[in-house]
Order: structure tokens, then sequence, then C-alpha cells
């Protein structure tokens, strides 16, 4: 999928069946150095990718998601946001989803 400012396909090192990136077109390291109008187009073109990847591969549910600085692991130093298709059973327990990058805190039930 492509835009104006911004382009969707699916990952060359997939977490799951579907998983696919929105990139920002202009380069910046963060998705927050990009104009509002661009930034709603980024997520604009996510909401539509999730739609097209839930038709074709029926995921359970999604994580979706951006890494903003080297802290946060972020390795590709270009703007871009993660839609990861989830299906049920692809881990024993899911409970906490995007919390489990701290895994020492993850667990607050």
């Amino acid at each position: 999928m492509e835009t104006r400012h911004c382009v969707g396909f699916l990952d060359t090192c997939p977490l799951s069946r579907g998983h696919a990136l929105i990139v920002a077109k202009r380069v910046t390291q963060t998705l927050f150095e990009l104009s509002p109008a661009v930034q709603a187009e980024v997520w604009k073109t996510a909401m539509a990718v999730r739609e097209i990847v839930k038709r074709r591969y029926r995921p359970d549910g999604f994580n979706i998601g951006i890494n903003d600085g080297a802290a946060a692991g972020q390795t590709v130093p270009h703007a871009h946001v993660h839609v990861i298709p989830r299906y049920r059973g692809d881990v024993p327990d899911p409970r906490g989803g995007i919390r489990w990058i701290l895994p020492a805190r993850a667990r607050y039930w």
C-alpha cells in the first residue's frame, strides 16, 4: 500500500504471518519528528493495512506500535509503525501484550 507520504508492506523478518510495516517516505529518526498531518496519514495507513491483514490472514488480535529510540529497541533509524497480527496459542499466555518488553514489570495481575 502506498500513499503520498508513506508506504505499507510486509516485514521481511516477520514476527507472525502478516506482520507489516508502515514507513514514512520522509526519513526521520522518530515518528514524532514528522508533521502532524504526516503522522495522521501514517496512522490512517496503519488502520488500512490492519484491515487488509485482517481479511487476508484472519488473526485473532493485533499488537500495533513503534520503537522510539535506541533505548526502546529501535534498530532502524527511520520512522515506522509495526502492525503485528496475533493468533490464539502463539504464546502460552498473551496477557500484558507489549508490557512484556520489560519482563520483570509485565505481570501486574
